[in-house]
């Protein structure tokens, strides 16, 4: 792949990961993300990525492995044993993340799991979704007290509040708004995390588990 290739796609991806975090996935063209991203060739994108659902997984696997790298730094050193080290290992590369003002990956990533697009997790390289199978089991494993599923559905809502924190806090910087301390909110929020995690399941919500339906919990790759 040639310098301008690389450079061109690199565009694309950017501008299509704007367009759809202030969009919606359903919301733009890719006519609309060749122009923002500065290619006056109509069928710049399509002739780069192919197909939209194409560029969605692109655009993950453009800011996925950052954030795994900077998971694996973050585990090499705190060699994490209880509930909280995971939980932060996890969780801080995607708030890290959504400070970076090149980026507007976290809000991408709400509109995928509002729109149930889990597809495009699923179609991730092995690497990625191992990881978070990893920490799935490592938590798992820390919740004895939980009885399944309702354990597995309670990390996959972990998942889901660290991904919507940083959307939030993403979109309020981009629009200017005022946000807490970055060490606050990370501390704050993981305090948060951790007391959900480990709170016992109440009598209400094991009679409901012997009613509920057999169910299919997402943890997206990410």
């Amino acid at each position: 792949m040639s310098v301008s290739t690389s450079s061109t796609k690199a565009e694309i991806i950017r501008a299509a990961e704007r367009l759809f975090a202030q969009h919606g996935i359903d919301g733009v063209s890719l006519r609309q993300i060749g122009a923002e991203a500065g290619n006056g060739n109509k069928s710049a994108v399509q002739y780069h990525f192919g197909t939209k659902e194409l560029l969605l997984q692109a655009i993950c696997e453009h800011r996925l492995p950052d954030i795994h790298e900077r998971r694996r730094m973050l585990i090499a050193r705190y060699r994490p044993r209880d509930l909280r080290s995971w939980v932060e290992c996890y969780v801080l590369p995607l708030l890290e993340q959504g400070e970076r003002e090149d980026s507007r990956y976290l809000t991408f990533v709400s509109m995928l799991r509002h729109h149930n697009r889990q597809d495009v997790f699923r179609r991730l390289p092995e690497e990625f979704q191992a990881s978070t199978r990893e920490f799935g089991e490592r938590v798992a494993a820390l919740l004895p007290h939980l009885p399944e599923p309702l354990r597995e559905h309670r990390i996959g809502q972990v998942v889901s509040f660290g991904v919507e924190a940083a959307s939030d806090r993403e979109r309020a910087r981009v629009n200017g708004y005022p946000v807490v301390p970055f060490a606050l909110h990370v501390a704050d929020l993981l305090d948060g995390l951790l007391g959900f995690l480990q709170a016992p399941a109440s009598p209400a919500a094991l009679a409901a588990l012997e009613d509920a339906s057999p169910g299919t919990t997402w943890l997206p790759y990410l």
